[in-house]
């Protein structure tokens, strides 16, 4: 059985992510808080009934009842330019890290 959750979906993009990556605008990826990176979520709007599957590549969001952060493709697709409350279903358990951007200055 897939592990569902409840709460509000939020929107951002434009900055660098856990994983390194950056949350382009019209890329389908999300921010979640504990979800491991590239696991891959169903995010249903509960008032209009509209999903979309999401990629995690983040972390966040950090603001108390909110549970995920959408690039604007994503929240675009789900009927929502703001805030709204949303279902996420987990469709597959991601196994990627963040990556280290720890630079090395020798010298």
């Amino acid at each position: 059985m897939a592990a569902t959750q409840t709460g509000i979906a939020s929107v951002y993009s434009g900055e660098q992510t856990a994983n390194g990556e950056f949350a382009h605008a019209f890329a389908l990826t999300a921010a979640h808080r504990t979800l491991p990176f590239g696991t891959m979520v169903k995010v249903t709007n509960t008032q209009t009934d509209r999903s979309v599957v999401v990629r995690i590549n983040d972390r966040g969001p950090y603001i108390r009842g909110r549970v995920i952060d959408l690039t604007p493709a994503g929240a675009r697709a789900i009927g929502s330019s703001g805030l709204a409350q949303v279902s996420l279903t987990v469709l597959s358990i991601g196994t990627r890290r963040a990556s280290r951007s720890v630079r090395s200055t020798e010298g």
